[in-house]
Formats: C-alpha cells, structure tokens, sequence
C-alpha cells in the first residue's frame, strides 16, 4: 500500500522523517525524541505509527492543553514520564507598566536566534505575563541570547511547569456558506472580504495553512486544518456538513477572538 496517498503532497517529507523515527526505535530498542510538533504533524505521526504495533508514542508540551508538542517514540518495554520530553519553561520579565509585547514579537525574536521552529513550544500570554516553552537542549542558548524584545529590554527566567499561566486565547464557531473548498474562497467567506483580497493575502506569503506558508490559492481545505492570516487571525475547520440546494458547501469553523 502507498502511505504516501493517505496524505498531501507537501507532507511526504515529514512522513518520510516519521518512517526514520519508527525504524530508530525498532532496530535499537530505544526511544527517539522529536522537536515540537504542530498539531497537523502530530496527527500524521499518530496514523503512520498506530495504536497496535510494537512502536508506541506519547505527547507533552509542557502542560495539557498544548498546541506544540514534543513525541517521544519507544518500545513496549519503555515508560515514558515528563522529564523524557527534555522541556524548558521560560518567563519574560520586562517593564509591564511602559510597554506592551505581543506574541509576533516574542516569536519574531525567538526565530532570530537562528534556531528551528522546532525547538520552541507553545507562546503563552495572559494579559500582561508571559512565558514559552523551549527544547532543553537549547534552553542555555536561548536565555543567554534574548535580552530584549524590539526595543524592549527584558529577562528571562526558567519555570516550573507547575507555575505554567493559562492563556486567555478564545475561540468561537461559526457556520457559513462558501461556493468550494478553495483556500481562497474560504478565507474570503470567514473573513468576509473579496476573492481577489484573498487571493492578494495568499499570493503575498501572508497566509499559513497547518503552520506552513503557501501560495497555493485553489488549495483545497480539509477538517482539522489550521489556517491563519496575517493581520486576521487563525481559524480552524472544524466540520463539512455537505452542500446546500445551491450547490454551496456548508461549512462549521473556530475563529479566533
């Protein structure tokens, strides 16, 4: 069977790095510790590696209800617990009463340090406090490079995950009519702009679907993907519910507040 059909054609490399995880384990006997992962990639993993064979998976992120996550692969014989996950928790302490630092910002300075994606976690912001997650084996690296935020100078200070804030991000669903599944068509329908301002968005690398950038304007959607507009926010498909009389497609979709 090709595993690869299950899937998009831009996805082949991530399930072609998943398939060198699974055969790691299996011809060491050992467990295989990945970056952070979306969640479009850690629902690739879940298929290609399942719920029966002799490789088994687990997922952490620093707390519940993470977005990014680290997966740890490992044989049958192996219990995982949270320290496996080899995760960092880091506080951003800057003058509160002055300034205001957003979330672009923070992952703009993180990504300037020259590191993957990969290696950061989830970005958490509750009113004024702030925190991140990072990969333990760059934690040194990250807290000794970041000393300011744009114009901003700050501190970093290392966390339990028991001091972990809650995010105040919200979510609300919404339930529309678009004439396809294009990505420029249902962007247009969720944001309630033109065609062709969508178009521009998508063309202008200003849009992200499952975490990666595309300028693939007849992209088709599918449930569960991501997709997030700069200057717009992100939303989420969560369900086709078929087509209308008029041949139009009922769609269910978590936009971001």
């Amino acid at each position: 069977m090709n595993i690869y059909q299950h899937f998009r054609p831009e996805e082949r490399e991530f399930i072609d790095l998943v398939l060198q995880w699974k055969s790691f384990v299996e011809f060491n006997y050992a467990p295989k510790l990945t970056d952070f992962l979306d969640p479009r990639e850690q629902h690739i993993l879940k298929l290609i590696i399942g719920e029966h064979g002799e490789v088994k998976y687990h997922f952490f992120g620093g707390y519940d209800q993470a977005e990014r996550k680290r997966a740890l692969l490992y044989p049958e014989y192996f219990t995982p617990t949270e320290d496996e996950f080899q995760i960092s928790l880091f506080e951003i302490h800057y003058p509160k009463k002055f300034v205001k630092i957003e979330h672009p910002q923070v992952l703009g300075t993180l990504m300037s340090l020259g590191l993957k994606r990969g290696k950061f976690g989830d970005i958490l912001i509750n009113d004024e406090q702030i925190q991140f997650f990072t990969a333990k084996e760059v934690s040194f690296y990250v807290s000794s490079n970041i000393e300011t935020i744009g114009r901003t100078g700050v501190k970093l200070s290392e966390q339990p995950f028991e001091n972990v804030i809650a995010s105040n991000e919200k979510w609300e669903e919404n339930d529309l009519t678009v004439s396809s599944l294009r990505l420029d068509t249902v962007i247009s329908g969720v944001y309630h702009i033109s065609r062709q301002k969508a178009q521009d968005l998508i063309q202008h690398h200003l849009v992200k679907v499952n975490w990666t950038l595309t300028e693939n304007t007849s992209f088709l959607c599918e449930i569960g993907d991501m997709i997030s507009v700069r200057g717009f926010g992100r939303v989420k498909l969560i369900r086709i519910d078929g087509k209308t009389k008029k041949e139009k497609w009922r769609i269910i979709v978590a936009k971001q507040k």
